[in-house]
């Protein structure tokens, strides 16, 4: 820190340093970043809609004035107008026959004298619904066709009477049978009981009645207006309103009346809300790119469509709204692709940005479902497998159940439980209805995570099963390589563990990093097995180094076609960064010691994350590390790997990692206590000769 700084600013230097992203930010341009930007107009937008559009006062606000009414009147009086609707709907449903569902009862019928002529005209007995008596099948017998085909005439006539007055599938089964038997008077005592028992089993349990809405609401407002429509009378200087206290119903429809509400746009108000909003959005996407620099516009968006859409639920069911529904599965969403500072960031701006104002909403279960989202937010990120996502789904809603229970039980308690009592129905089937969220979210969540190429715990556990095809190409076409790898795997690991690294993200990282050595295993050492290196045959160092740098390039194919996460493919360019080709550039320079430097380095980018640059260590130190000889000490080691770190950060290749150094030396560290482990020795046990066998 240079001297002469005042102190105020060496202190707004410091805070700068500590709210800058530690690695370099994904950069956002174009399409993505108009697209990020549309959508957080858009939320801010639908989050001050009703500042746009509903009245200056609503039932429940605090009055701004006091009001006295100016003359008499007689106001109506909407609320007790809806309460007597809503009473009345129940009981003033209108029906009407519904012609389809007639047809289909006659079809029905049709079929059934189908089946009775054909049990009569067979000679093996079948199964007989109606049950007919003897004297009924000697009665049909006996019929000529001109007389059946009468008296099935008259069973449809009958039927289609009873229908065209309508039949209620609840009506009891006597009176169905007694209906029917009025309706067949004019037959004979056989066919009049059997045609009865045919219709009533037709027509049981069915219907062709249907409610008809605009019929029933005109009968409502009959009855509404023969009891008289409910008014409230108003005299002249009686208070409406005094300002700070709670607007009535019955209040809000007299200053209404006297044209006191304000129904016009509020542009002021609107703006500020809108402000706010937009402010909002772009702070948690800023909080958001702090905690994860990787953050793509992709992922800007799925945080920003799934705020849309719980602002666009708050809109449509107003008080209704189920706030754990809404709260809950998107943080549990957010903080298990995104992180747990992701989900907790839009956690709060989806609490914060209510539309409606937070008066109408109970408080109490508004708080505890911000508790528990929170918890959500904080045990996601844990979470290593998808059995223990699903049992954390499972969990959450009864957490949530019993502490609502329970807070409800002590507000009663407190004599505090009028406002907003808290039903244990309501509780039960809010409990079911986010069970049913969270377990839809678990099994869409490899769609999310495919297509806004999110990195979950679950799915780099299961990235890193060496059992997947591309790992086991490697293991099977380039044994050294893989080998390689897994040496190098346990280096970055505890590098990473050793300064609180991402240590799930670093293993499966680092066993992807070389597969692009795929292309052509035997250009690479660790597969010569001592054999002959084709490198010497090709005697051409430029060719050479393109082979070196075509590992990384057809490493990023791979990583395309087997739809790896961009943070796992970042681990192939970056491990090598920008590094020299030492041994090629040497041969090249003893031809022409012209040679730029430039044709010889990888092509980067250098890591840009703390992982990567573990990785660039891990991969400098392995080989160096593996070649000591047995007599060497902890101290020369630990020399050794401190003048390979030194070198790769002198050349810049960690600059932007965002590593610091003590956290090197942490790494460092962790490099040499893996050395050690790896070069313990094992007691030599005596082999015992083996006996000679006579013959």
């Amino acid at each position: 820190m240079p001297t002469g700084v005042h102190p105020l600013k060496r202190l707004w230097r410091q805070l700068l340093r500590l709210e800058r992203p530690r690695q370099a930010l994904v950069p956002w341009h174009g399409p993505g970043l108009g697209t990020v930007i549309l959508a957080c107009l858009l939320v801010a937008l639908l989050s001050s809609w009703p500042w746009l559009v509903e009245p200056s006062l609503r039932p429940g606000r605090l009055a701004p004035f006091t009001v006295h009414a100016p003359r008499n009147a007689t106001v109506m009086d909407s609320a007790a107008l809806e309460q007597r609707r809503s009473q009345m709907v129940p009981r003033t449903q209108v029906q009407v026959v519904d012609d389809h569902a007639t047809q289909q009862l006659q079809s029905q019928l049709d079929r059934q004298l189908l089946a009775l002529q054909n049990q009569l005209a067979s000679d093996q007995p079948r199964v007989d619904p109606l049950q007919l008596t003897s004297a009924e099948r000697r009665w049909l017998r006996q019929l000529s066709p001109v007389d059946l085909m009468r008296w099935e005439r008259d069973l449809r006539q009958a039927q289609l009477r009873m229908l065209s007055q309508g039949v209620a599938g609840n009506l009891a089964d006597a009176q169905l049978l007694l209906a029917a038997s009025l309706q067949l008077d004019q037959q004979p005592p056989p066919g009049r009981s059997l045609g009865s028992r045919l219709l009533a089993s037709n027509l049981q349990g069915r219907t062709n009645l249907r409610i008809d809405p605009m019929l029933s609401q005109h009968r409502i407002e009959e009855l509404v207006t023969q009891r008289g429509l409910p008014t409230i009378t108003v005299h002249q200087g009686d208070l409406i309103t005094r300002q700070g206290e709670p607007v009535s119903s019955e209040a809000f429809d007299v200053l209404d009346y006297f044209g006191l509400i304000n129904r016009r746009p509020r542009p002021l108000p609107w703006l500020a809300h809108f402000g706010e909003a937009l402010a909002a959005t772009a702070v948690m996407l800023l909080v958001m790119r702090r905690w994860r620099a990787s953050l793509e516009p992709r992922q800007a968006l799925l945080v920003l469509g799934t705020l849309l859409v719980v602002q666009a639920c708050k809109l449509w069911l107003g008080s209704q709204v189920s706030v754990l529904a809404l709260l809950v599965p998107p943080t549990l969403l957010l903080a298990q692709g995104l992180g747990t500072m992701a989900g907790l960031a839009w956690l709060a701006v989806a609490s914060l940005l209510w539309p409606w104002p937070l008066e109408q909403l109970p408080d109490l279960r508004l708080i505890m479902a911000v508790v528990v989202a929170a918890v959500a937010a904080v045990l996601a990120g844990r979470q290593r497998q998808r059995a223990q996502l699903l049992q954390l789904a499972l969990l959450l809603p009864l957490g949530a159940l019993l502490l609502q229970w329970l807070a409800g039980q002590l507000v009663a308690l407190a004599g505090h439980g009028d406002g907003h009592p808290i039903r244990g129905g309501d509780l039960i089937s809010e409990a079911v209805l986010m069970v049913g969220l969270l377990l839809a979210g678990l099994l869409l969540a490899p769609l999310v995570e495919s297509f806004f190429g999110l990195l979950t715990r679950a799915r780099l556990m299961e990235l890193a099963d060496l059992e997947r095809p591309l790992l086991r190409r490697l293991s099977t076409e380039a044994p050294g390589t893989f080998e390689h790898t897994l040496m190098i795997t346990g280096l970055a690991e505890e590098g990473a563990r050793a300064i609180q690294a991402d240590v799930d993200l670093i293993r499966t990282g680092a066993l992807y990093h070389d597969v692009g050595k795929l292309h052509g295993p035997q250009w690479f050492i660790e597969n010569q097995e001592g054999g002959l290196n084709p490198h010497d045959t090709l005697a051409n160092p430029q060719a050479s180094a393109a082979i070196l740098q075509a590992h990384v390039d057809e490493g990023l194919r791979l990583a395309r076609r087997y739809r790896l996460p961009r943070p796992l493919a970042d681990f192939i360019p970056e491990h090598q960064g920008t590094l020299k080709m030492g041994y090629f550039l040497h041969l090249a320079r003893e031809r022409d010691p012209a040679t730029p430097e430039a044709s010889f380095r990888y092509r980067g980018p250098n890591p840009r994350s703390r992982e990567t640059a573990i990785l660039m260590l891990a991969d400098g130190c392995e080989a160096a590390l593996r070649s000591l000889p047995p007599g060497t000490s902890e101290a020369e080691a630990s020399a050794m790997v401190r003048r390979i770190v030194e070198a790769r950060q002198e050349d810049g290749q960690i600059a932007a990692s965002g590593i610091s150094r003590a956290e090197l030396d942490l790494v460092m560290r962790a490099f040499v206590r893996v050395w050690k482990r790896m070069r313990h020795r094992r007691i030599p046990y005596p082999i015992p000769a083996r006996k000679a066998f006579s013959a």
